[in-house]
């Protein structure tokens, strides 16, 4: 208990004394609500719209779950297909860097006029495809950069290429996922944010801060924006 009272000490002294500091900041130098708002009153704008905050911390938070999970389970399921099949991975994985290099707000556009405006599957393709990229490069990584001494073993015994993947390559590749996921969830946090900036629902986190810097409301955006860190 001492040990973990002393590793969490100092991060929640340090939040303390910053934010005891922006208060003070803002009164000491007069700051205008438009320029900065003081936390004092971002904390009355997240108390006053909880409702509203947490609807669009749902709506955000939903679809990044949603882009997370199905980009995690094809990632997988494509990074066993191109580990068993060379050929396939040197086609798809091409495809997949150049999928990924293009700009998130030219897929959003695209993925929007495709559905309605008030479909929240536009964000979620995004999300999917942010983190299929990341686990498929990671996961494929783990099954195929296994040692070689241990495959030569397993060949020496006789065992077939199904036994090789589940007592070798798979156990390999488990690290590669945590290291996967662990890029991959914040990553799918900001993307459902930044696919809000460009077109559909505008019920999320993302379009809800913008909305609200663009109408001069900074205290309320930033009350999303505390949203959108207990969300992330």
């Amino acid at each position: 208990m001492n040990s973990r009272l002393r590793t969490a000490l100092p991060p929640i002294i340090f939040g303390v004394a910053f934010i005891a500091w922006w208060e003070a900041a803002v009164k000491i130098f007069d700051l205008k609500p438009y320029f900065l708002s003081a936390p004092s009153k971002i904390w009355q704008q997240f108390t006053n719209n909880k409702s509203l905050i947490w609807e669009a911390t749902r709506v955000s938070g939903t679809n990044a779950f949603v882009g997370l999970l199905a980009g995690t389970i094809l990632g997988i399921a494509m990074s066993f297909l191109l580990s068993r099949y060379k050929v396939l991975g040197e086609i798809v994985t091409p495809l997949a860097i150049a999928l990924n290099a293009v700009p998130i707000f030219v897929l959003v556009a695209v993925l929007n006029n495709m559905y309605s405006i008030t479909s929240e599957i536009p964000r979620r393709l995004m999300v999917t495809l942010v983190v299929y990229f990341i686990v498929l490069v990671n996961v494929a990584n783990g099954l195929t950069q296994v040692s070689a001494t241990q495959v030569e073993l397993m060949k020496s015994y006789a065992a077939t290429d199904s036994a090789i993947l589940r007592k070798v390559r798979v156990p390999n590749a488990i690290p590669y996922l945590f290291t996967a996921l662990k890029i991959s969830a914040p990553a799918a946090v900001i993307t459902a944010f930044v696919s809000e900036y460009f077109g559909g629902s505008q019920n999320g986190l993302g379009s809800r801060i913008t909305s609200n810097i663009a109408n001069s409301k900074n205290a309320a955006a930033w009350a999303y924006v505390l949203g959108a860190c207990l969300l992330g």
